[in-house]
């Protein structure tokens, strides 16, 4: 019988369709509280409703397991009955021409995005992207909502309330604004030379004014701000726990950005990039893609105390009712109504 253990601070990810013995060890390590879903996981809608409940089997209180699903060129299910979501570019394109009419479709995807996901046991999706759209990022590109932030915290918010009404939380990233530098972090060091003041006046702003009420989880940015802190944001107890637990009040789960970026090479190994993560205030870290060396982290971590305050607030990220309740929701009239605005407005 697996052990009951409340989550761990690292997020792992799994090979193929189903599990196999190691990945059910792994999973039971006292350490992990998450799992992380890629494309490759994905068969078809019933290979993946087996798998998530394989995970959540894995242990007596159920890893949250999580899928960058963001719409656009972000989306890991497209086929067998996934909608084909947009980029959240054409949200923000469509705010300029009708601003009503997009929160309402900004709403409806959400909704859409989370019920398909639900419905076939993920708990989670790594979305929205609060960056701004300066135009310059390769990495952002259009999964920005626009170039205001305030247009960007609306478009947000009505995405987020069309995700919580299928059951699912939001993380917002990537704190505290990635679109404002050319370099990828997943294969450079991006540094943005702006002053604190600067961003948290544009970049930083739309955190403050949502919230942890309304997005529960944060995801910061392998991004260096040398004019605030020589360490990337997601290393940096300054812009974890100074500006955003502090300054904007901020409660909810922080998560590292995945520790085996290039962009995090700089604080050193996985043990140290993890213990830099923790150390700064993230609540969970993510190792993705290199199970060798989610087990060398592991390994390194046992026998780590549990942070109570970071299980709370994971725990809120669990969705209140388990898988087969949303089942039938696609069947609904209101699912099909969003399925059906979104492809009529949308592209995909």
């Amino acid at each position: 019988m697996p052990d009951f253990l409340p989550p761990g601070p690292v997020m792992v990810d799994v090979d193929g369709l189903e599990l196999t013995e190691p990945e059910r060890r792994r999973l039971r390590h006292p350490q992990v509280g998450g799992v992380i879903l890629f494309a490759r996981n994905f068969a078809d809608r019933g290979q993946l409703a087996a798998l998530c409940a394989a995970i959540h089997a894995a242990r007596d209180e159920p890893l949250l397991i999580a899928v960058d699903h963001e719409g656009g060129r972000v989306q890991r299910f497209r086929t067998d009955g996934f909608t084909p979501l947009p980029a959240m570019r054409d949200l923000g394109h469509w705010y300029d021409r009708d601003p009503q009419a997009a929160l309402h479709g900004a709403t409806e995807t959400g909704f859409v995005l989370a019920s398909e996901l639900r419905a076939c046991g993920v708990d989670f999706s790594f979305t929205p992207v609060l960056d701004l759209d300066y135009g310059v990022s390769q990495v952002i590109g259009n999964r920005a909502f626009h170039a205001d932030p305030a247009v960007v915290a609306l478009l947000a918010r009505a995405l987020v309330q069309g995700l919580a009404q299928a059951g699912m939380a939001a993380c917002a990233k990537h704190f505290p604004g990635h679109g404002a530098v050319a370099a990828d972090s997943h294969h450079a060091i991006p540094v943005d030379d702006r002053s604190l003041d600067e961003i948290l006046a544009a970049d930083a702003a739309p955190y403050g004014w949502l919230g942890d009420l309304v997005v529960p989880a944060v995801m910061p940015a392998h991004v260096i701000y040398p004019q605030v802190d020589p360490a990337p944001a997601g290393f940096s107890r300054r812009w974890v726990t100074g500006v955003l637990r502090e300054q904007l009040a901020y409660d909810g789960v922080v998560f590292s950005d995945d520790l085996t970026m290039e962009g995090a090479s700089v604080a050193g190994d996985i043990r140290a990039r993890a213990r830099a993560a923790l150390a700064a205030g993230c609540d969970m870290v993510l190792v993705c893609n290199r199970p060798d060396l989610a087990d060398e982290l592991l390994a390194g971590l046992a026998g780590r105390a549990i942070d109570p305050q970071a299980v709370r607030r994971i725990r809120r990220l669990m969705p209140r009712l388990p898988a087969p309740a949303w089942a039938g929701l696609l069947s609904d009239p209101r699912y099909l109504r969003a399925r059906r605005l979104r492809s009529e407005n949308l592209p995909g």
